[in-house]
């Protein structure tokens, strides 16, 4: 199957490799397949959707960011990325990861209940 994505332009891919959201991501609840990719070059995963492949959301390992971080058994957590062409400006969102199971091909997202966790948490510095 092939899908055109703005970000990649056209990529092939299987049923194998959609991860699906059976409630979709906040605010984008309606969109349940998605394509987990990681370009070579790209310090950022990407998470596109197979049904509207305009939408993108770039993702960052939180685990990088916090060996804490909570955890759902067998699935890692990322963040989505807000990009600014600025890299002081760019964030992560801390408090509402989503969780990928990359075996299973299952995700969710959830609110992370704890003040520990921004919603705009600075990716870089400026030190």
């Amino acid at each position: 199957m092939k899908v055109k994505t703005f970000q990649f332009g056209e990529i092939e891919y299987s049923q194998e490799k959609v991860i699906n959201f059976e409630s979709g991501l906040f605010g984008f609840e309606n969109l349940k397949k998605f394509l987990f990719i990681k370009p070579d070059d790209n310090l950022f995963y990407w998470l596109n959707s197979i049904e509207s492949p305009d939408i993108a959301f770039p993702m960052f390992g939180v685990r990088v960011l916090d060996e804490n971080f909570p955890q759902e058994e067998n699935y890692e957590a990322f963040g989505i990325v807000v990009l600014n062409t600025n890299p002081l400006d760019i964030t992560v969102n801390l408090k509402a990861p989503v969780y990928i199971n990359q075996n299973t091909k299952a995700g969710f997202q959830k609110i992370i209940d704890s003040d520990n966790y921004p919603v705009n948490y600075n990716l870089f510095t400026g030190q």
